[in-house]
């Protein structure tokens, strides 16, 4: 399985994971919002959707609901009007003696029997206007008609003018104790000789309540259909777009991881058929590209390997004449004496470049391999301390080893580890600027760690970033004094990640450098945070008094002898 294949098993293992939690639902939809182009339209396509459905189902709701009012309101004063017509008629064709109570009574019964006969509606109410009169029969009201439904202005609009009808919109109660629409229409009747009338008649609107709510009921299950509907043709139609995206997407991710040979499926002529065969044509001139690179690169290695092989016999010859020679540079006079120096040191300047290339060459290969063997850091710190005392004291540098930790013995290839020290200690003592040089050893559970300090002049943030490249100088027009190639940092970059390690820098100009070399505990690679930091809490040189020989206590059976606050000594300096 391709590291890709590795990555999207593991990212689709915590998605599922993610969503088995509903308190992290709102993560979930979040990162789906921002890595899913499809999720996204969808649910832009179905909050639109769901707007304009839920904006015009309200619009046709209320034109609805208007038009069934109003075509009720229209029947209710038409069968009002019948009703009025026809008592009236009946009251104004009867004869009646004045001041007979009782036929008046009679004639009112035989009224009320019509309204309800013509009228649609059984609640109906009859209020004389004079209430003076007292031979007018007295006020009905017939199917419960509630007097409180008619308001006082109603009542009065009613008593004021004798023509027209009167209406206005009222809840009636229901048997189950609630209330439903209704429309009260009020108008006059006229009883000769003894004056007029309030007649209203109550009408509910029931059905037309029913109807309105199976309208709006339909239009809501239409409308989420819609909206249902909508989203997956949205769904679909962006799945055959976005699916080759997604196709393009994993394809570049395994290019980009080295699988030079993936290319895009292409199907048709149209513009995504383009885009996969525009892909395809920039994948194979890529690694047609890169091929040609690894081929340069292999022909580069082995000339740089056959060129320094090649080299290692007639350099031996000129190594050992020129150390013949200086051997007996006191023969000669000043000139050829200095001569025969320069002649011995350049030689080995010389040889030293040559196995750096030789290593280097090594690495680039991929044939290095690690000769491991348990050792305790803040010994070999130690003995490379001691094997540059000499260079430092000429330098006037004073070098103080620190080790709170790394005395118990871990599997590292002690070669290479003590290069790296040397190389790092032997920058330090260079940059310097003759100040204290602080070597500092810790541990932890699961790495132990080396860092070198030093108070120079330190580095701006742009040559940080190129430290450990191949023959890189900060200041190209500064001599090195104690020799070097310019791949001493580059060599101890890939001794570190060889043990599963890591060498980290931290450099301010004006205030120094700081390296620390970090190795793992065991086979696995160094994960977490390094027992020692790289960037170095603030100090200065001259919290560092005169050093002292170093007391390296015997390593235990079970592990470090961690005694931190504990200064160890300074090799190289004055000791």
């Amino acid at each position: 399985m391709t590291a890709a294949q590795t990555g999207a098993v593991g990212s689709s293992r915590r998605q599922s994971a993610g969503w088995r939690d509903w308190r992290r639902w709102p993560d979930e939809l979040a990162r789906l919002w921002r890595r899913s182009l499809r999720f996204r339209i969808v649910l832009i396509t179905l909050a639109l959707t769901a707007a304009a459905v839920l904006v015009a189902c309200v619009w046709m709701a209320l034109v609805i609901q208007n038009d069934l009012f109003d075509s009720r309101r229209t029947q209710v004063l038409t069968d009002a009007r019948r009703a009025t017509v026809a008592a009236q008629e009946t009251l104004d064709n009867a004869a009646v003696q004045a001041g007979d109570t009782a036929q008046l009574q009679s004639l009112m019964n035989s009224v009320r029997a019509i309204l309800i006969q013509q009228s649609s509606t059984d609640m109906i109410a009859a209020f004389r206007v004079d209430r003076t009169a007292t031979q007018a029969p007295q006020d009905f009201t017939v199917g419960g008609f509630d007097e409180t439904l008619v308001t006082a202005g109603m009542r009065a609009a009613v008593r004021s003018n004798s023509e027209p009808q009167w209406w206005q919109s009222v809840g009636l109660a229901t048997d189950e104790g609630g209330t439903m629409p209704g429309i009260v229409v009020g108008q006059q009747l006229v009883l000769p000789d003894v004056g007029a009338y309030e007649l209203y008649f109550a009408y509910d609107l029931a059905s037309a309540d029913q109807t309105l709510g199976f309208i709006q009921g339909i239009l809501w299950v239409v409308g989420i259909g819609l909206v249902v509907l909508i989203g997956g043709i949205a769904w679909f139609v962006l799945r055959s777009v976005t699916t080759p995206i997604a196709e393009a997407a994993e394809t570049s991710e395994k290019l980009a991881a080295g699988e030079l040979t993936v290319r895009l499926p292409v199907h048709g002529e149209d513009e995504l058929a383009t885009l996969g065969r525009s892909f395809n044509a920039m994948a194979d001139s890529i690694e047609s590209q890169i091929k040609e690179l690894a081929d340069l690169s292999l022909v580069q290695q082995r000339f740089v390997s056959d060129v320094s092989h090649e080299l290692r016999t007639p350099l031996t010859t000129i190594r050992l004449a020129a150390d013949m020679i200086n051997d007996q540079r006191d023969e000669f006079d000043p000139a050829t004496a200095r001569a025969a120096e320069l002649l011995n040191a350049q030689v080995q300047r010389f040889e030293t470049l040559l196995t750096d290339l030789l290593e280097i060459s090594r690495y680039d290969a991929g044939s290095v391999q690690l000769e491991l063997e348990p050792t305790s850091l803040a010994h070999l710190a130690e003995d490379v301390i001691a094997s540059m005392h000499q260079l430092a004291e000429q330098h006037g540098t004073d070098v103080r080893l620190v080790a709170p930790g790394g005395y118990s013995p871990v599997d590292m290839d002690p070669r290479r580890i003590r290069r790296i020290v040397r190389n790092l200690l032997g920058n330090a003592i260079e940059h310097g600027e003759h100040r204290p040089i602080v070597v500092t050893v810790d541990s932890d559970q699961q790495a132990v760690a080396l860092g070198v300090r030093d108070f120079g002049l330190g580095m701006r943030p742009e040559e940080v970033e190129h430290v450990f490249d191949r023959f890189w100088r900060a200041d190209p027009s500064r001599t090195r004094t104690i020799g070097g190639t310019g791949l001493g940092l580059s060599i101890a970059l890939g001794d570190a990640r060889l043990h599963g390690g890591e060498l980290t820098v931290w450099s301010e100009y004006g205030h120094g450098s700081n390296f620390v070399l970090t190795l793992p505990r065991g086979a696995r690679p160094v994960s977490g945070s390094s027992p020692i930091r790289t960037e170095p809490v603030d100090e200065t040189p001259d919290e560092f008094g005169r050093t002292e020989p170093i007391q390296v206590p015997a390593p235990s059976a079970t592990g470090d002898a961690r005694e931190r606050g504990g200064a160890a000594s300074a090799r190289g300096g004055a000791s």
